[in-house]
This record gives structure tokens, C-alpha cells and sequence, in this order.
């Protein structure tokens, strides 16, 4: 058999979840356990919770729900024949929840204590996409969490009086002069 007969291999990608994607967009913080609720084999939902976790310090949550993510996506790519140790590609958006639940377990087993979990899941990543690791903390740092601003703040700083009234005095300094 020669190289051009050789059939390709299948890329490994989970199966899309627009439903899911839709449903944590519109998703605050405090409601996305109820996506995984709705969605309880969702990879993507569980790595959007792991990192949620992450990101608030609560590292035993998000080892948790990161190791339930990483299942659930190893179950569905070794349902379409992949093995464990073979590329799963970031560019493919599906595999970005397996990709992410890979460094947030990593991340969160640190944390922990677990060195050699958090190895081999660093060694999983690097073996699955060796550019995910650089496009996870460029793209889903969990350190970097946006303030929201609702519509009740917004209308409470806007209602705000502005307060006039005298200029502060400058401040006087204290002659230390004679003092040890």
C-alpha cells in the first residue's frame, strides 16, 4: 500500500453543542449549574463550570467538575475511534471543552496537592494539542473575570447626586522638629 493509499486518519472532534453554547452565553455566573443540569453529558458545560470554580478559588469544585468534563469528552472521541495519547485539535471549536477541562483539572490538581495529576493531565494537553496550553491562558485565564455591570448598578451611579460643597484643604504638615 503506498502513502496515497493509506487512508487518512479521522480527526478526533466532539460531537457541536449549539444548545449548549446558546444556553451559557445567555447564562450568568450563578445559573450555569442549571446548564449543566439541563445538560448532565455536556463536556463543554461541565469545563464552563470547572472553570467558573476555578476562577472563584474553589479548587476541590473545579477538580471535580474538570475531571467530569474530561470523561465525558474521552467517552464521546473514543466513540468515534480515538485513543487516548492521539491529537485533538483546538482548531476544531468542539474539542476546545476537552482542551480547557485538560488545564483546568491540571490547574485545579496543583492546587490540591496532586502533582502527578496535575503532570499527566499537563502531559494529556501537550499530547492532545501542544498549542492549546498557550491558547487556553491567552483566551480562558481564569484570573481575568470581567466585572458586570447590571442595569440596577448603572441606574443607581447615574441617580447618584454629585456632591459640591468646600474645596479639601491641603494638609498640614506636623513640624517633627526636636522629636526622636
Amino acid at each position: 500500500m503506498t502513502e496515497e493509499q493509506t487512508p487518512t486518519e479521522a480527526e478526533a472532534v466532539l460531537a457541536d453543542e449549539p444548545e449548549v453554547r446558546l444556553a451559557l452565553s445567555e447564562a450568568d455566573r450563578a445559573s450555569v449549574s442549571a446548564v449543566v443540569a439541563e445538560h448532565p453529558s455536556s463536556p463543554l458545560a461541565w469545563a464552563e463550570l470547572a472553570d467558573l470554580a476555578d476562577s472563584e478559588g474553589r479548587a476541590l469544585d473545579a477538580f471535580a467538575y474538570a475531571v467530569v468534563a474530561v470523561d465525558l469528552a474521552r467517552g464521546q472521541l473514543e466513540a468515534t475511534g480515538w485513543e487516548p495519547g492521539t491529537a485533538v485539535r483546538w482548531s476544531e471549536e468542539p474539542n476546545r471543552a476537552y482542551l480547557r477541562a485538560l488545564d483546568a483539572e491540571r490547574r485545579a490538581a496543583a492546587r490540591l496537592g496532586l502533582a502527578e495529576r496535575s503532570d499527566r493531565a499537563a502531559a494529556d494537553l501537550a499530547a492532545a494539542d501542544a498549542t492549546a496550553p498557550a491558547r487556553i491562558a491567552s483566551e480562558f485565564t481564569p484570573t481575568q473575570v470581567m466585572p458586570v455591570v447590571t442595569a440596577d448598578l448603572l441606574a443607581s451611579l447615574t441617580e447618584a447626586e454629585a456632591h459640591t460643597g468646600e474645596p479639601l484643604a491641603e494638609p498640614t504638615a506636623v513640624d517633627t522638629a526636636g522629636e526622636d
